[in-house]
């Protein structure tokens, strides 16, 4: 069975699902947790509080965890409780990272034994086959790919939970020589926002209220505070414009496609700003994942599994 999973340093995400990327650890199972995996005598259950962001993601069991929620989601998805089962697991890197992290990231997942642990008290065992790791933002629009071959250049721009990712296209082929990655992703923005709100408005909200406000849904917060956020959410994506023409990335004179949960968020900005002379988006949250199982799904069609 093939599983692709987005790691974003905000939300973990599947072709189907996507959760945050918080976890709670516990020595006895929590009694009125309605989600709880079982792994090596520990019990752990998803959490609202994300994990600090880590650029390598490797360093500890936890994005491991994480994974193993997701292969859960989608093993249930597809019917396949109380079996055991071959996962072939197809990951990401942002573009930048990708060179040095790509065989790392691979060993992180490979394990040489079978894999046993429950989920909400399904006995679960997988087998760890091939694992598929692939360039952020190139992989969201694999299934478009043909509609891009015509541009002699293309921005991809994958706006994530803690990093702005970018990765050049010519004549629809990834240029890896030109990658670049700044911090100023959502979580940037919201921790900036929840202190402006804080100072300006005597007031604490959370990423849910920001996100609510900048997708247009309905909040009980102030005009003032609504105003604020808005405000704030323009300046972060003219900064990350700003920062992108400095790293050579001049989107008034090649096309751009806009990628990934912030995205959405700055929609509005970027389509209304001449900085940005040709904007695309791909609102699915889920495409890199979509993207990932596209690419593996093909690369497993040319060789034996």
């Amino acid at each position: 069975m093939l599983i692709a999973v987005d790691h974003g340093n905000y939300n973990i995400k599947t072709p189907h699902y996507s959760f945050m990327a918080g976890l709670a650890e516990h020595s006895v199972r929590p009694p009125m947790a309605d989600e709880v995996l079982e792994y090596e005598g520990r019990f752990w259950t998803l959490s609202g509080k994300r994990l600090s962001y880590r650029r390598d993601k490797t360093k500890d069991e936890s994005y491991f965890i994480l994974t193993l929620f997701a292969i859960a989601r989608e093993m249930g998805y597809a019917g396949n409780y109380n079996s055991t089962e071959r996962i072939h697991l197809a990951v990401g890197l942002p573009p930048e990272h990708y060179g040095i992290l790509k065989d790392k990231f691979s060993k992180y997942f490979k394990r040489p034994q079978s894999i046993h642990f429950s989920y909400n008290d399904k006995p679960m065992t997988i087998m760890m086959g091939n694992v598929y790791v692939y360039p952020q933002a190139f992989a969201a629009i694999a299934p478009l790919k043909a509609q891009l071959n015509h541009h002699l250049q293309v921005f991809l721009v994958d706006i994530g939970g803690y990093t702005t990712d970018v990765l050049l296209l010519r004549n629809g082929k990834p240029d890896m020589q030109f990658c670049r990655s700044l911090e100023m992703g959502v979580i940037t923005m919201n921790n900036d926002i929840i202190r402006r709100v804080g100072a300006l408005h005597d007031m604490r909200i959370e990423d849910e209220h920001i996100s609510a406000v900048l997708t247009d849904k309905e909040t009980i917060l102030p005009e003032a505070v609504k105003k604020t956020i808005r405000e704030s959410a323009k300046h972060h994506a003219k900064d990350i414009l700003d920062k992108l023409r400095e790293l050579q990335v001049d989107l008034r004179s090649n096309p751009a496609v806009f990628i990934g949960g912030g995205s959405v968020l700055f929609r509005e900005y970027l389509e209304d700003t001449p900085m940005v002379a040709s904007a695309s988006f791909i609102d699915n949250p889920n495409a890199n994942a979509i993207g990932y199982r596209t690419m593996a799904e093909a690369q497993m069609s040319l060789k034996p599994v």
